[in-house]
């Protein structure tokens, strides 16, 4: 399954490299990113494919959310299609 995710926290050294090892550690994969820095602030979006994890939407969610927490950042993720149909206009 496809999944919006987005990180949020103060910019520093290492994020990218974070959740990258988180997600492979899941074995999810990450299909596309943007990522950029405004005012201080980090930004990623992500569309992931969580198809191949053995873990749950709901367990990646909270490991996703757990490290979020351990570095400072807020991490989240959604189904894409319900990230569609909440932006549908």
């Amino acid at each position: 399954m496809r999944a919006i995710m987005t990180v949020i926290g103060p910019d520093r050294v290492g994020i990218i490299a974070s959740v990258s090892a988180l997600l492979a550690s899941l074995n999810v994969n990450i299909l596309d990113l943007s990522q950029t820095i405004m005012g201080g602030l980090f930004t990623m979006t992500l569309l992931v494919d969580t198809a191949m994890s053995e873990r749950s939407f709901e367990d990646i969610r909270a490991a996703l959310a757990g490290h979020g927490e351990r570095e400072g950042l807020s991490i989240r993720i959604q189904r894409e299609d319900t990230f569609a149909a909440m932006h549908r206009i």
